[in-house]
């Protein structure tokens, strides 16, 4: 037990009794003016901001809300009644499941820009709430025998798309490090586009092997380009790096289903890759290619409920 736990007793309003030592240093400290008032017992201070004084001991360990004072004689604990704003907003913060970290920064930050960093989490919450409930569908889908129902979900449809020429990046990647990949080489590669003559329709990701949590693909980034020979002399100036290349993509028809961005997270999206195959087997098409993935809009200001990505196989024409 340390100092402030043999002193809750006294000045948080428990009923313990104070010795006549912890009487005097309770004065003293409440008799002491400070730029922000009297100084308060961490007891006091704590039932003011609605927080137990163990997590005040938190809060000053890790920076959030230091005490104003510390008793070198005794080790207790003691704060300004200007605190208390900082403590309740602390609180609150808590209660959003916000880090510790995270806190640290809103609340160094006044007015505006830590309203900003308190939404940006939040949206950061909600994308992760809408892929947790697409992950419950799928899961109680796959558990209850009722896969069919969850494939009657996704619309499929066709479309022929055109030949095209196109940068690719390629690696080897599990499935948890798959997104920051896509993200990091599709941004390498329309940021090279520029030198291509331009993107000339929307980038897309090539599974040429099955990835999963034990199997690492191949995977392959592509973003169209004018330019085929523009694009050759970009992947000669990369070298060997990120296994670059350019190459003529066929002209071919693609049966697919539009999901949204909450759907694009694994495992729930292998939902929408079955859903596509089992329609491609009932039409009796033939798939002639890999899967893929086409990202039709912009990702980053996309919500969770907008559509973002085609699930696609190319099929036969029949």
């Amino acid at each position: 037990m340390d100092a402030d736990d043999r002193n809750d007793g006294v000045d948080g309003g428990t009923g313990g009794r104070a010795s006549g030592r912890d009487r005097g240093a309770r004065r003293g400290a409440d008799d002491t003016p400070t730029g922000g008032g009297a100084l308060l017992t961490i007891g006091a201070f704590a039932a003011r901001a609605r927080l137990s004084p163990k997590a005040l001991r938190l809060y000053d360990r890790t920076g959030l809300l230091a005490p104003a004072h510390v008793d070198e004689a005794n080790g207790y604990r003691y704060y300004r009644a200007d605190q208390v704003e900082r403590a309740r907003l602390v609180a609150l913060l808590r209660r959003l499941d916000m880090p510790l970290a995270g806190i640290a920064a809103v609340v160094r930050e006044p007015g505006e820009p830590a309203a900003h960093r308190v939404a940006a989490y939040w949206r950061g919450v909600e994308e992760r709430i809408a892929a947790q409930r697409t992950l419950v569908d799928y899961l109680r889908a796959r558990l209850s025998g009722r896969s069919s129902e969850l494939y009657g979900k996704f619309g499929i449809r066709t479309m022929d798309v055109p030949a095209r020429y196109v940068i690719t990046q390629s690696r080897h990647t599990l499935a948890d490090e798959l997104p920051a990949w896509i993200g990091a080489s599709m941004t390498r590669l329309l940021t090279a586009a520029a030198a291509c003559g331009g993107v000339t329709g929307a980038p897309f990701v090539v599974y040429h092997a099955e990835v999963t949590q034990e199997s690492d693909g191949p995977v392959e980034t592509c973003v169209p380009v004018r330019d085929p020979a523009a694009a050759r002399a970009w992947v000669l100036s990369q070298g060997r790096s990120w296994d670059t290349r350019a190459r003529q993509e066929p002209a071919q028809r693609l049966a697919y289903t539009r999901i949204t961005k909450a759907q694009v997270v694994y495992p729930q999206i292998i939902a929408a890759f079955e859903a596509v195959e089992e329609w491609i087997a009932r039409q009796g098409l033939g798939i002639t290619g890999p899967s893929r993935e086409v990202y039709f809009t912009d990702w980053i200001s996309a919500d969770p409920d907008d559509e973002v990505c085609d699930v696609a196989f190319p099929v036969t024409a029949g």
